[in-house]
């Protein structure tokens, strides 16, 4: 197996995307049903302030999108549709499937940038209709979310098994699996005291 390049997973999450933009495209239609409908109190005060519209876009649209990754990246398919179509598996140091606390927090830490630029734009003043001049600590906070996005893509360039920061911190790889060649995934992790260990033993099992 080989572990997955940038733009394989790139190219992955677009294919996940068009799954992403049918379930945006269908909360707009509700969000507009409701906000012109007999519910249109109850939509409205969804969004009443900062705070209880960043709660509603959190449940509505972030808290989907993170259960669609954690769930199928723990499935027996190891892998969300477009990294399944892309022949691409999110696997354990054992080459298993993550278990679901692991995929959780995996995805958790994954779209953490993308919910804290939600808290950021929600505390704007006039967003989303007239936003006006952001307060410094917000700007600091978005400044924040893209140290954050540049830390991931760089771990992810610099890595030798091309891993992301919230694939270290969770213990996640992904690779591509090769039919071809099928070594122990345990081998690709072992560290160099512990294969000189097990070429000696090797050796003396083999005199």
């Amino acid at each position: 197996m080989i572990f997955a390049n940038l733009w394989q997973r790139f190219e992955a999450f677009l294919l996940d995307y068009l799954i992403i933009a049918a379930y945006l495209i269908l909360l707009v239609i509700v969000s507009v049903g409701l906000g012109f409908g007999p519910l249109r109190s109850v939509f409205q005060a969804m969004f009443a302030d900062p705070n209880s519209s960043e709660f509603s876009a959190f449940l509505l649209l972030v808290l989907p999108v993170i259960l669609y990754f954690a769930l199928f990246e723990h499935s027996s398919w190891q892998a969300t549709w477009g990294k399944w179509k892309m022949g691409l598996r999110v696997i354990d140091r054992h080459g298993a499937r993550l278990s679901l606390p692991r995929s959780l927090a995996r995805s958790l830490l994954k779209f953490a940038p993308w919910e804290l630029t939600h808290a950021c734009l929600w505390r704007i003043p006039g967003w989303p209709l007239a936003p006006k001049a952001a307060p410094p600590i917000i700007v600091a906070g978005l400044v924040f979310v893209w140290v954050i996005v540049g830390a991931y893509v760089l771990s992810l360039l610099t890595s030798k098994t091309h891993q992301t920061l919230y694939d270290l911190i969770v213990g996640a790889w992904v690779v591509k699996p090769n039919r071809g060649l099928t070594p122990s995934f345990n081998l690709l992790l072992i560290r160099p005291d512990e294969c000189a260990a097990l070429a000696r033993s090797t050796a003396c099992g083999l005199a």
